[in-house]
């Protein structure tokens, strides 16, 4: 069973966890994630940039290698799933059905059994960056 941040003494149960995704073309990624996603890096580095959000960030990074794109890489957890979905929708956004099991309306999946600390279900949908990397949104169910 796993602990929260502050009851372990391990260096990494009190890390922060940051995510890499990788860009074969850091200017092309740029721009989707501030004309699709309305995101600007917080911090730039060669070949790096740096997004803030919320809680916990996130590093685009150039890279010759592709990813799968088989699985979510990156997601968010939102309040209000609808709103940022219409808004991501307005702004070019294009939604894929990734299979799960569940039921699906306007793009928007629901799937039984969530962790127990985040509710008893899950509302969710996915999509993929300019670099094929494939990114969720989710709202739990309380």
């Amino acid at each position: 069973m796993g602990t929260r941040t502050g009851e372990s003494t391990t260096p990494l149960a009190n890390g922060r966890v940051a995510t890499r995704l990788p860009a074969q073309d850091l200017d092309r990624a740029r721009a989707f994630y501030a004309e699709k996603l309305g995101l600007e890096p917080a911090e730039e580095r060669p070949g790096g940039l740096l997004y803030h959000c919320a809680e916990g960030s996130f590093a685009l990074f150039a890279s010759s290698g592709a990813p799968s794109g088989s699985h979510t890489q990156m997601a968010w957890s939102v309040d209000d799933i609808e709103t940022t979905v219409g808004e991501l929708r307005s702004r070019g956004v294009a939604f894929e059905e990734v299979g799960l099991p569940g039921t699906t309306a306007d793009g928007i999946t629901t799937v039984s059994g969530n962790y127990p600390s985040k509710g008893t279900g899950e509302r969710g949908v996915w999509f993929r960056d300019s670099e094929g990397n494939m990114l969720g949104i989710g709202q739990s169910i309380s």
